[in-house]
């Protein structure tokens, strides 16, 4: 409690909000302005819901996360205790599908897969594009966490036309290139329980590509997990590695 916590890609602000509910003040950035807007709302909501008597505070700048150490305030440049965020995600991971037979049609309908239009929206780079950028905002982020303070990454891999997507490993070298130094890697299990047995909670495209893949001899498996990447910066002014940006490319390349 009366830690500062920041999300560079925050979203709606869910990371700001259960901040705030425990007693930690709350810092977010978010490139979308509608998203951004809703943070904002968000944010003050759980301030008002909290009372007069609370310390906690939270604020959210909107802009390009490879640009943070421009968008959050210098007064609070190294004092970030913990910065927990996750790497935008596209189509790939998002979305609802329905059954087109209700209008004739065989196959289904997909909805709301895109949560952005905007072309420069790293959620629509390419998976090495992606990794540069994202090497570039845990750089900032290195630059505004205090020294031995925590920057934790979720993000999950996935599979794509049946092949894997190993996308932790590839953030894993990303932190390694920006400065900050690996401490724990966790499995958060996105299963269900039921009767006492793990019960799958995959979208329904990533479900196919398993399914299409057993139907055709390969013992393929649904991914059911997430990476929660612990990393610390180091208490002393360390270098940060150069010439890695080959080595991230190869590591996010699609595996089969």
């Amino acid at each position: 409690p009366g830690d500062l916590v920041l999300d560079p890609m925050c979203g709606i602000g869910t990371t700001l909000v259960e901040a705030i509910r425990l007693g930690r003040h709350a810092i977010g950035n978010e490139y979308e302005p509608r998203w951004a807007a809703l943070a904002r709302a968000n944010v003050r909501h759980i301030t008002e819901h909290l009372g007069p008597d609370t310390a906690t505070t939270g604020q959210v700048t909107r802009g390009d996360a490879r640009h943070l150490t421009r968008l959050i305030h210098p007064d609070h440049h190294g004092k970030v205790d913990l910065v927990l965020t996750s790497p935008p995600y596209g189509r790939t991971v998002h979305g609802q599908v329905r059954a087109t037979s209700e209008t004739g049609e065989p196959g289904v309908l997909r909805m709301d897969d895109r949560y952005s239009h905007d072309p420069f929206n790293l959620a629509h780079a390419k998976t090495d594009q992606l990794l540069n950028a994202f090497t570039k905002i845990l750089d900032e982020c290195r630059r505004i966490v205090r020294p031995g303070g925590t920057v934790v990454v979720t993000t999950r891999p996935w599979r794509e036309q049946g092949e894997l997507v190993d996308l932790p490993s590839a953030v894993l070298a990303a932190g390694k290139a920006a400065g900050l130094i690996p401490t724990e890697r966790c499995v958060a299990l996105l299963a269900g329980v039921r009767n006492g047995e793990l019960i799958t909670r995959p979208s329904f495209f990533q479900l196919k590509n398993a399914r299409d893949a057993r139907r055709a001899g390969i013992p393929m498996c649904v991914v059911q997990h997430e990476d929660v990447l612990v990393f610390t910066r180091p208490n002393h002014s360390a270098a940060v590695p150069t010439g890695t940006e080959p080595e991230l490319a190869a590591t996010g390349q699609r595996r089969p």
